[in-house]
């Protein structure tokens, strides 16, 4: 696997891209340190180590920058994804009738790291890192109230020495500068240490050394006053951040609260006992009591009870389960006891992976970041040119005075931190995120939640996404000399063994008749066409009305025009051929899902179109389309579909929405692949989304949560870039000063974040009104 080999450690205290920003460049400097990757939410860094002493620089560097870092032993990276839509599909060929199915597939399950860290930093000789200062990571801070952490008791001395200094002023006037002094340099000296080391990291233009810079020279022309207030509104404004970020970071954590620490693991003896839930394993049984949260994935055995799964999935109706039904992890029993066995448990339940796949989204950045990190890059050496300017040029050239320039182009330092306009974007997109998977809308990343909201085009697959994906046999019609059991006789036969919905309704239809079913040998499909065995000496096909003709067994007229009326009616009709002969045919439908229709209005209203892609007949198709209101492109194979999504892409962002393998090229294709799913493995693994309530109208939702995200991103980067413009433009006439000047950064980088906090709260609000009434 390319993620082996890699270390892993937490670091505590990042509140920003810019703290990753800084992470990331020292990390990258050291020798034998490659494919570092830092993530800001799961407070994670990764990085391949050339060897031990490697992994020791690293805890070294980034405490060095005031972080706290621990070393995860035995935890592995997540895997890279390295495109927007990775995702990581198995090719597979279509089933052997004219339509689109979901194909078995085998559940893959890998191993996850668990964080067993604690907090705690220890540094060689057993010193702790992180403490001092402006410390973002002092040990056990993760664990502690804001108000007992090392940055809140930074606050508290300095708050205290500048109103000791202010107390004393007003009683010493003449003692004041040297009181305000000495409360400024106290306070620098852990801001000096942390500039100094971040430039030796290669971080030379930090927001640490535009506020040294900007107290000492407050200081050394005598505004000691205004330097004291600068130090210590930054280390309020940290403080803030930090606040805000945790409460960022509580959203996602507050999926992996949900699991149970223990479970109810029944032994051999059939009694109960209390074990860690994490002691789980494969196979046990758990009794899980009425009111209990379900410690595992699993299976239950024994009991009947509703469920209510909105934890999970967002469904906030309780649903019924019984014996042989699936349960997911989190999800909470409403009335009586049941006995579950476990399919998964721990770190591989359904909610545990929502955890880690929402924290690992947040690593991946959509376009708006991007740019926003490489702006800020040019912006603060620029900034600090242009602070330059204005204290040289005045007095220079234009005979301005030095003292008022000076304290001028200092103000403007403060004012350039691009701290406000650095989180606009990455806060927002956390929280997004959080909020959807809170409502069993998970998107992986950045990229593709911006995507979602631009979309022109959503295209469908129609088995199992716009249908139930349960058909069934409506109707039999055998040919002269045939009987409709004989032919559905033959046609089990030949889809015995399979599991393909198609399969299993013929399957279900024989079971209900009390029909026998032959045995076969020689099975073989021909995808997207057909499927053939050898029953009782003959070569008996099933397929598709266009397959049979192919074959040379061509329907005769009165079976030729049931089949196009059994079509004309939205049933998929498949024919049963035996030496070159059409024996009968079989009609199966698959009923679309309840809110198939509701969720193509919504789109509409939204102003996006909606396009069935399937392999069913085209009159097939056209019946189940027109029920639901929208287009359709019939009698596609796979590669018919990836080449409707290239053709699509022209008019702008395509979303495909399928089955999550099935479709596996359009998917790759698409702007946004969505896979529909109650939490399977290609649901959570496959495509860029996943609707885990499995309703349509949640595609429609995505699209709303992407909307309401980039709006708030919008109002992120106008408050932040506003208030820098507005500021830039009194402190150049002197309107404001330093203390100002810090406090419009800390404040517009707390509004930004509380603004992105909102999203946290988000639910899901379709417009209802028709089109033209919204017009």
């Amino acid at each position: 696997m390319a993620n082996e080999g890699k270390t892993v450690w937490r670091v505590a205290g990042m509140d920003c891209a810019a703290c990753v920003a800084k992470v990331t460049r020292a990390v990258e400097r050291l020798p034998g340190i490659s494919e570092v990757e830092v993530n800001l939410m799961a407070e994670r860094l990764t990085a391949r180590l050339a060897g031990t002493a490697a992994a020791e620089a690293v805890q070294r560097q980034v405490a060095a920058l005031g972080y706290g870092v621990t070393r995860l032993e035995g935890a592995t990276a997540p895997a890279p994804r390295h495109a927007h839509h990775d995702h990581d599909h198995s090719a597979c060929g279509g089933h052997h009738h004219d339509h689109d199915h979901v194909h078995d597939q085998a559940a893959g399950g890998g191993h996850h790291d668990r964080d067993h860290a604690t907090p705690a930093v220890q540094g060689q000789g057993g010193q702790r890192h992180g403490a001092h200062g402006h410390d973002h990571g002092a040990p056990g801070d993760a664990d502690r109230p804001w108000h007992a952490t090392a940055r809140a008791r930074l606050v508290f001395l300095l708050g205290g020495l500048v109103a000791l200094a202010w107390g004393a002023a007003q009683l010493w006037p003449s003692a004041g500068y040297a009181l305000y002094l000495a409360a400024t340099l106290v306070a620098l000296v852990p801001f000096g240490r942390r500039a100094l080391a971040l430039a030796r990291a290669g971080s030379p233009f930090s927001i640490e050394t535009l506020m040294v810079v900007a107290a000492l020279g407050a200081a050394v022309i005598g505004a000691a006053e205004e330097a004291a207030l600068v130090v210590f509104l930054f280390a309020l404004g940290e403080l803030l951040e930090g606040i805000a970020a945790g409460r960022a970071r509580a959203g996602i954590r507050s999926l992996v609260a949900m699991m149970p620490r223990t479970a109810q693991r029944i032994g051999g003896s059939g009694a109960a006992e209390t074990v860690p839930a994490e002691a789980l394993r494969v196979g046990d049984r758990v009794l899980v009591r009425p009111g209990e949260r379900v410690p595992c994935d699993g299976e239950i055995t024994e009991g009947h009870s509703s469920l209510d799964e909105s934890p999970v999935t967002g469904e906030s109706m309780p649903i019924a389960r019984g014996p042989g039904a699936p349960v997911v992890a989190g999800s909470i029993n409403a009335e009586a006891v049941l006995t579950v066995a476990v399919t998964r448990a721990g770190e591989d339940s359904t909610l545990a992976r929502i955890a880690r796949m929402v924290a690992e989204a947040t690593a991946s950045r959509g376009q708006a970041q991007r740019f926003i990190e490489r702006f800020s890059e040019i912006w603060t050496p620029a900034a600090m040119g242009v602070a330059a300017l204005v204290i040289l040029v005045p007095p220079l050239l234009l005979g301005g005075d030095w003292g008022t320039w000076l304290y001028r182009g200092l103000a403007l330092l403060l004012v350039a931190c691009p701290c406000a306009l650095v989180i606009s974007v990455p806060a927002a997109m956390a929280s997004g995120l959080s909020a959807g998977a809170r409502r069993g809308l998970l998107v992986k990343g950045g990229a593709a939640l911006e995507a979602l909201g631009a979309a022109k085009t959503i295209a469908f697959d129609k088995t199992g996404t716009l249908t139930a994906g349960q058909p069934r046999v409506t109707d039999l019609r055998a040919a002269e000399g045939q009987t409709e059991d004989g032919v559905l006789r033959l046609a089990a036969g030949v889809e015995a063994g399979s599991s393909h919905p198609l399969a299993r309704a013929v399957l279900a239809e024989a079971a209900a008749r009390g029909v026998t079913v032959p045995a076969a040998r020689a099975g073989a499909a021909i995808p997207g066409k057909a499927v053939a065995a050898n029953i009782e000496g003959r070569r008996i096909g099933l397929g598709s009305p266009s397959w049979a003709a192919e074959s040379g067994a061509a329907l005769p007229p009165a079976l030729a025009a049931q089949a196009e009326a059994l079509e004309a009616e939205g049933k998929t009709v498949v024919v049963l051929t035996a030496a070159r002969a059409a024996l009968g045919i079989l009609a199966i439908r698959d009923e679309p899902r309840a809110d198939a229709a509701a969720a193509i209005a919504a789109l509409g209203r939204q102003g996006i179109g909606a396009v069935m892609l399937t392999g069913d007949n085209p009159r097939t198709g056209g019946a189940i389309a027109a029920g639901l209101g929208l287009e359709v492109k019939a009698g596609l194979l796979p590669a018919d579909k990836l080449r409707e999504i290239e053709a699509l892409k022209a008019r702008g962002p395509v979303v495909m929405v399928g089955d999550g393998i099935n479709d596996a090229p359009a998917l790759a294709a698409a702007s946004v692949g969505v896979a529909m799913g109650g939490g399977t493995d290609v649901a959570l693994e496959a495509a860029d989304a996943a609707l885990l309530q499995q309703r349509v109208t949640g595609v429609a939702e995505l699209v709303a949560l992407s909307r309401a995200t980039l709006a708030n991103v919008k109002q992120n980067v106008a408050v932040a870039v506003g208030l820098k413009l507005l500021f830039v433009a009194t402190t150049l006439t002197g309107t404001t000063g330093l203390w100002l000047a810090i406090l419009a950064d800390t404040g517009a980088t707390v509004l930004v974040t509380l603004n992105a906090l909102r999203l946290l709260g988000w639910k899901p609000k379709l417009d209802q009104r028709p089109i033209a009434a919204r017009a």
